[in-house]
């Protein structure tokens, strides 16, 4: 519930704090006094609309702070834990105005967008007027009375998440019947892509070993002319180790007497013919390993000249030819299974749809029965409000589950007739400004405890009607607050009668009587008896005036 209001440099407003309680709370004022001003700043604290006007003269900002005190779990706090912020110890919705237009937003301290603001505030206060329609216009909140009426968020949840599941399905379905026409369409491209690719057979890192080897063997083309060569040179008939051989074998045969000439010549040749013989095996070995063949060149040539041809054509590169064919095989097993894919999911998409509409069908049953109960309560409270020959009825008209969304198949619009005789219509189009208010007043009382905002503001929804209507308007009022903090802006001392807390709002000067301020009091036993007395009488509060004023009090059990 809203536990504190803080206004700042608000149009008439230079400071005000009001700290509220529980229940039933009144504020009351002469005409003119500042209560729509009030009301103007506490909606600007909740997200609604900021203007340039509101700020006081001579300030060059206004701000609005409003705290509130929640249960852990309630829908606010969720929503602002789930947007990032710290929500121990509660609410503090904030707002600045400035005197150029913009404003700033804020919620417990932090900056927030206004959208956000709006969406929290929406959660924790309810404001209604003779003329705010919001609550009653739109379709989607009379579907959201009657579900709150009738306790069905548990319904509620169970048809949305079977919504989704039928959603989830139905994509599934279109999906998968969207990749089969396209496979039932490249079918023949399919089929000569894979039989081309296959006999291609791309290996994984080909590409990189055939370039390395053209370029082994490129190399091989150059020099084995040279090799040829050195192999003659060293191991063919030109070569000269037969010659030297056969002259270190006479040099080995002469005697004694000259070995110690020959000795060094004999290990020159020996040591020349043993280079000459690792040369000739090192020049074999290098003529093996560089073993050229013009046909091995040619093949590698046209194998990467076909692989590139075909990365090509796919638009892709080489190494990508593998992974190419891999999803060439798969479309075609698609294709080749799809058609059995298609049927389970077919099945799929009719059991989820099938869950949805039962759940959606039973949910709409339930409503027609929560409709009607909501509808006898709401007509049991309209005699006392002076509509006693008035009808309130729901309309529901159910679509096929087709095409039925996540709240269900129903759209529900509050009726009402306003007279035996009359043609009855929407509650928009056929009830009166007052007769609205008080239409609004019995919903209200009959979803008392039933969901909603935890705090609701009442807005002069007393004007035009008579005392006794007031009587019932105070009595309903106090019955709503015994679920939820009720706050009412009124000018009927029977409403005002009826509060457990009482808020006067005036007038007084300020610097001197340059300007007027507007002023909040909280009002004691005694002086709420003088507030309901002048609320009685007028100007002049009479002594009659104020024992009237006791009985009304008295009377609603209201007093103190």
């Amino acid at each position: 519930m809203l536990v504190r209001l803080s206004i700042r440099d608000i149009v008439l407003i230079d400071a005000i704090d009001l700290d509220f309680g529980g229940g039933f709370t009144v504020l009351t004022g002469e005409t003119g006094a500042g209560k729509s001003i009030l009301l103007d700043a506490f909606a600007l604290a909740l997200g609604a609309r900021g203007d340039a006007g509101l700020v006081r003269s001579g300030a060059e900002q206004g701000q609005v702070s409003a705290v509130f005190d929640l249960a852990p779990g309630h829908p606010a706090m969720r929503k602002a834990a789930e947007a990032g912020f710290d929500t121990d110890g509660g609410l503090i919705l904030r707002r600045v105005q400035s005197g150029d237009g913009r404003t700033r937003a804020f919620l417990n301290d932090q900056p927030v967008s206004v959208q956000l603001l709006r969406e929290i505030g929406a959660e924790l206060v309810e404001i209604h007027g003779q003329h705010d329609e919001r609550a009653l216009i739109d379709p989607a909140t009379h579907r959201s009375f009657v579900d709150s009426f009738g306790g069905l968020a548990g319904d509620v949840a169970a048809v949305r998440a079977a919504h989704g599941e039928m959603q989830a399905a139905q994509n599934a379905y279109d999906e998968a019947a969207e990749a089969l026409a396209i496979a039932r369409r490249d079918a023949d491209f399919l089929t000569h892509a894979c039989t081309e690719i296959d006999a291609l057979d791309p290996q994984p890192g080909e590409e990189e070993t055939l370039a390395e080897r053209r370029q082994q063997l490129m190399a091989a083309e150059k020099v084995a002319d040279d090799l040829n060569e050195a192999m003659d040179a060293v191991g063919g008939n030109n070569a000269p180790t037969a010659h030297m051989a056969s002259v270190l074998r006479k040099l080995e045969r002469r005697g004694e007497e000259t070995r110690a000439i020959l000795e060094p010549v004999v290990q020159g040749l020996s040591q020349a013919l043993e280079a000459i013989e690792i040369a000739r095996m090192a020049t074999e070995a290098a003529i093996r390993d560089s073993a050229f063949d013009p046909a091995d060149l040619e093949n590698i040539e046209e194998r990467l000249f076909a692989l590139r041809g075909l990365a090509r054509k796919h638009s892709v590169q080489v190494h990508d030819l593998p992974a190419l064919k891999d999803s060439l095989h798969g479309k075609m097993e698609a294709l080749e299974s799809g058609e059995a894919r298609l049927v389970e999911l077919e099945k799929a998409r009719l059991v989820a749809t099938d869950a949805y509409r039962k759940a959606a069908e039973a949910l709409s049953a339930k409503r027609k029965s929560a409709a009607a109960k909501l509808d006898e309560t709401v007509n049991a409270e309209l005699p006392a409000l002076k509509l006693e020959r008035a009808r309130f009825f729901t309309e529901i008209e159910s679509i096929d589950a087709a095409q039925g969304g996540a709240s269900g198949i129903d759209q529900i619009v509050f009726h009402v007739q306003t007279n035996p005789g009359s043609t009855p219509g929407a509650l928009m189009k056929v009830a009166s400004g007052g007769e609205l208010s008080r239409f609004l007043l019995a919903l209200k009382v009959a979803l008392a405890g039933r969901g909603g905002a935890p705090t609701l503001v009442f807005d002069e929804i007393d004007t035009a009607v008579s005392g006794a209507v007031s009587q019932a308007i105070g009595a309903r009022l106090e019955r709503l607050a015994g679920a939820v903090q009720v706050l009412a802006v009124t000018h009927a001392p029977q409403v005002a009668a009826r509060a457990g807390h009482h808020f006067l709002i005036g007038k007084s000067e300020a610097d001197g009587g340059k300007r007027v301020v507007t002023d909040v009091s909280r009002l004691d036993d005694h002086s709420r008896g003088e507030e309901v007395a002048r609320m009685l009488a007028g100007a002049t509060v009479t002594d009659e005036a104020r024992a009237a004023a006791r009985r009304l009090m008295h009377d609603t059990g209201a007093a103190g």
